[in-house]
């Protein structure tokens, strides 16, 4: 990333209220990362310069951008933010500082249509003014280093793949001033009463909707919300209780279900005290004290609308209780330290038109419902603290990694401190794949590390153990395969792929999207050679392995070690229409795949390819 602008930069500002040097930062950030993206999934292809490490990329109408680049595993692009131009003509070469004029310049050759095009800009532009944001404020390493895991998570920069990662189309300038994660703005979520013809309340075993709001309101509140919905309504025992978050409330709520606040199917109850923090999903909500929150949103960020699928909602609480019950049961899963963030209760509410419109986009049978998820907090032990996986990606804008930080304090050798993270990270991941045929989605946000913080007189901030979270709608299972105890509604709602494709929850989520990163950071900010790196990870598979011989033949069926891997195209399902178009499921195929790319964990396989 560049540097903070100088004390003595222009005071101008831009349509963001950031500097416009700030401004400019961000963009020349967010080309190099553009460049880098489409190159490693190939819709734009860069040609070799006339210097070690230089690249041309040649477009119609004599534009020409040229950068400084190494490559790295997988075929991947690191290119140099600072070393970037763009020449046109005779014009001689300027610092590429506008994303937007990039995608303008390579419209013909990425293929972008005039609608999607647009939606392109729109939500390039709406990324780029966010992390103008981000960079205007961004703490060092050194502070990023004592927060907590919700605060940490309100100063990263989002999706490491997806260039188009914080469009939030929905949400106009004040909403992004007051649920972003980078506003860093307190939430109050609204709460409503829905009648049970259109609303129904899950949990797990034990957790009734009486006990789940006194713990989530407090008695006070409960009482003053239950005498409002006793003075509107005849029966108000049967009636469903959900928070809805103020931008819902009013794009949605006040709208498509004005009927239901019109006949009392559904009753405002109030504004609850808690404040909640926004963290990088946006549509999750936490709060100390509290269950996490997970509450739908008519906005479309990274591909897709932000709701909450009836179904898969309602089916929540069950893929959580038989995953307690797999984890409870099975010492061994224990052993490697895996953790299940479980999603305990929920509410969905239904809106009778649109369900009669089966073929209607997949956005209107999302539109009002709640999760609750176990707080980070309540699986922490003495000694402990958490931060998402993603936070290991993220470097200040002085240049100081976060990574780099967190070693330093460890006071571990930066090979031993990785070995610990795959250690902590990885087995757990496995033995679930192979044993139970159980995938989940555990990329960087998705993914919690729990790190030492050296309380018992062992070494700080080392990594000890992970868990992960998103289970109704991340949780893959095998086709053909019995699960035991699984719930029928679980079943209906989990999706079933072959052992290859779910080995794509480490291939895709892990190495290729996350490693793939990781391993440049720690090449740049801890002398840790990209070879070295994933020699480490290619370690620990294998000790597993050798560890587990009544497993080795499902670990083989995944291909972790084999030379070539598909490669996930994110992007190129995003620019080529896949994240713009009105389709009536969210999710109609599996994710676009673009060829292969060298796998670096092979053995024998160049991370690094020649240029």
């Amino acid at each position: 990333m560049t540097s903070t602008p100088s004390a003595d930069a222009p005071t101008a500002r831009s349509s963001t209220g950031a500097p416009a040097a700030v401004w400019r930062a961000a963009g020349r950030a967010l080309v190099a990362k553009a460049l880098a993206e489409l190159a490693y999934e190939e819709l734009l292809v860069p040609v070799a310069g006339t210097g070690a490490g230089s690249w041309e990329l040649p477009l119609p109408g004599g534009v020409t951008y040229r950068f400084s680049a190494r490559r790295g595993g997988f075929g991947t692009w690191r290119v140099d933010t600072a070393s970037v131009t763009r020449e046109e003509g005779a014009r001689g070469a300027e610092p590429a500082d506008d994303p937007v004029r990039l995608v303008l310049d390579a419209r013909e050759v990425l293929g972008l249509d005039g609608p999607t095009a647009a939606e392109v800009v729109r939500e390039l532009t709406a990324t780029h003014a966010a992390d103008a944001r981000i960079l205007a404020t961004a703490p060092a390493a050194t502070e990023l280093a004592d927060l907590g895991y919700a605060e940490l998570e309100q100063h990263l920069t989002g999706h490491p793949v997806l260039l188009l990662n914080k469009g939030r189309l929905g949400f106009a300038a004040d909403d992004l001033d007051a649920y972003s994660p980078e506003a860093r703005a307190e939430v109050r979520l609204r709460w409503y009463a829905a009648s049970p013809q259109i609303a129904s309340y899950q949990a797990v075993p034990g957790l009734d909707r009486h006990r789940l709001l006194r713990e989530e309101l407090g008695a006070d509140v409960v009482a003053e919300f239950a005498a409002r919905l006793a003075a509107q309504v005849d029966d108000p025992d049967g009636y469903a209780w959900l928070p809805v978050h103020p931008y819902q409330d009013e794009t949605v709520v006040r709208t498509l279900f004005a009927p239901h606040l019109a006949d009392g199917r559904l009753v405002p109850l109030g504004e609850a005290p808690v404040a909640y923090r926004p963290v990088q999903s946006v549509r999750t909500l936490v709060a100390g004290g509290h269950r996490d929150v997970k509450t739908p949103l008519l906005m479309r960020n990274t591909l897709v609308w932000r709701g909450l699928g009836t179904e898969a909602t309602a089916a929540a609480p069950d893929v959580s209780d038989w995953l307690g019950h797999l984890h409870r049961q099975d010492g061994a899963l224990r052993g490697t330290g895996l953790g299940f963030l479980r999603e305990v209760a929920s509410v969905v509410v239904r809106h009778e038109a649109f369900e009669a419109l089966p073929d209607a986009p997949y956005r209107y049978g999302e539109l009002l419902g709640a999760v609750w998820r176990e707080p980070v907090e309540a699986h922490l032990r003495a000694g402990e603290r958490a931060r998402s996986l993603a936070c290991l990606l993220h470097v200040d804008p002085a240049g100081r990694s976060l990574l780099a930080e967190l070693v330093a304090r460890s006071g571990e050798e930066p090979r031993t401190w990785l070995r610990r993270l795959c250690r902590a990270l990885l087995p757990g991941l496995l033995h679930c794949l192979t044993e139970h045929g159980v995938a989940f989605c555990p990329h960087g946000e998705n993914t919690v590390v729990v790190f030492s913080t050296g309380a018992d007189g062992g070494r700080p901030d080392v990594p000890v153990r992970v868990l992960v979270k998103d289970f109704a709608e991340d949780v893959n299972l095998l086709p053909g395969r019995t699960y035991p105890g699984l719930p029928e509604r679980a079943d209906a709602v989990l999706v079933r792929w072959p052992r290859e494709e779910l080995a794509h929850s480490i291939v895709s989520a892990v190495f290729a999207g996350h490693f793939r990163f990781l391993a440049g950071v720690a090449a740049e900010h801890l002398g840790v050679a990209e070879e070295e790196f994933w020699a480490l990870v290619r370690d620990e598979l294998l000790e597993w392995r050798a560890n587990h011989p009544d497993l080795a033949g499902e670990f083989d069926e995944l291909g972790l070690l084999a030379p070539e891997v598909e490669r996930i195209a994110l992007n190129r399902e995003h620019l080529t229409g896949g994240g713009f178009h009105d389709r009536a499921e969210r999710d109609a195929a599996p994710d676009v795949v673009h060829g292969t790319a060298p796998n670096p964990v092979a053995a024998g396989v160049l991370a690094v390819p020649s240029c």
